[in-house]
């Protein structure tokens, strides 16, 4: 397997597999209290798994102002340090929150906003530019999002971003970013057990990159989740809200996607893969424009997911099986 791929038609070179960043933020919450990390971080160990990364050949990591209230990028910004160049960067907007109390408040859609997070980003991050900015309002209006998309066309010409995107998982919304001139990606959900044909069409049919969130399906595809089994108290997996599949309100992994993630096991597992390594391998052979981006907690999980990319993708026919056996 190619070990780089192309961000979109952006041409700017990334590692076929990235990292993201939401988990490395550490405990926040929404106005009502409900957990949004997932659970405690040590900030030490975050920045030697992201130095751990870099010298395991990951060259793109993904982080959102909002994850830990404005922490995750200031703990990225801080573990890349001179090494900024060497690295793609993507972080996000559009979400409103307090960073002292670590709480979301709300959203803001306005061009105006963009400017005054992404002023507030690249002081976190410590950069003068970042090189993937992205929409974090998954479904804001498409009207308002083309407004977005122009102002994003004006941040590339005052050269403060480089490329920019949309974290959606509605293709229709989709296509409104990716008339601009400097789109270059669309960031949605993709795993083994959560299928975006439609999505994967666009990315293909438009040189957009697709940028996979949930690619191990909030861990349900490392194999290591089991149902009844309660996560700590700070972990959104145990209050999971309405868009989250797969978990139950304080009971941990759900028995039926379980037993489907045990169903894959031999595939996922092949040449000597871990599953999450196997999940990862679906993705790449889904599309050549996927770029996962698995979460990670420790130096042990980036050399995990970073080891995937030597054993590469699976095959057609192991895809092909995989869709078998899930009744696609």
């Amino acid at each position: 397997m190619k070990t780089n791929r192309t961000l979109g038609r952006s041409g700017i070179e990334v590692s076929a597999l990235g990292f993201g960043c939401w988990a490395i933020g550490g405990e926040w919450q929404g106005p009502d209290g409900q957990p949004l990390g997932w659970g405690k971080v040590d900030d030490d160990e975050s920045v030697r798994a992201i130095r751990r990364a870099l010298d395991l050949g990951v060259t793109y990591f993904d982080t959102a102002d909002t994850y830990g209230a404005g922490h995750s990028e200031r703990v990225l910004g801080r573990a890349l340090g001179k090494r900024r160049d060497d690295v793609v960067v993507a972080t996000k907007w559009g979400n409103v929150f307090d960073e002292e109390t670590r709480t979301l408040t709300g959203g803001d859609d306005s061009p105006e906003y963009a400017r005054r997070a992404l002023t507030a980003s690249l002081e976190r991050l410590g950069t003068d530019h970042v090189d993937l900015y992205q929409l974090h309002l998954s479904d804001a209006d498409p009207r308002r999002a083309a407004e977005l998309r122009d102002q994003c066309e004006e941040f590339v010409r005052e050269g403060l971003i480089r490329a920019y995107a949309w974290s959606t998982d509605d293709p229709a919304r989709a296509a409104v970013f990716a008339q601009g001139e400097h789109c270059a990606a669309v960031q949605h959900t993709l795993n083994v057990l959560n299928d975006a044909p439609e999505m994967l069409a666009l990315c293909e049919e438009s040189g957009l990159a697709s940028v996979n969130r949930s690619p191990l399906a909030m861990g349900l595809l490392t194999g290591k989740q089991r149902a009844g089994r309660t996560l700590e108290a700070g972990d959104i997996r145990n209050t999971p809200p309405a868009w989250m599949t797969g978990f139950k309100q304080g009971a941990g992994a759900d028995e039926d996607w379980v037993a489907r993630v045990d169903a894959l096991r031999d595939i996922l597992t092949s040449e000597g893969r871990t599953p999450a390594q196997g999940a990862l391998a679906w993705i790449w052979a889904r599309s050549p424009q996927t770029i996962p981006i698995p979460g990670f907690r420790s130096v042990e999980q980036a050399e995990q997911n970073a080891g995937a990319i030597e054993k590469g993708p699976l095959t057609a026919g192991q895809l092909a099986e995989v869709d078998r056996m899930l009744g696609r």
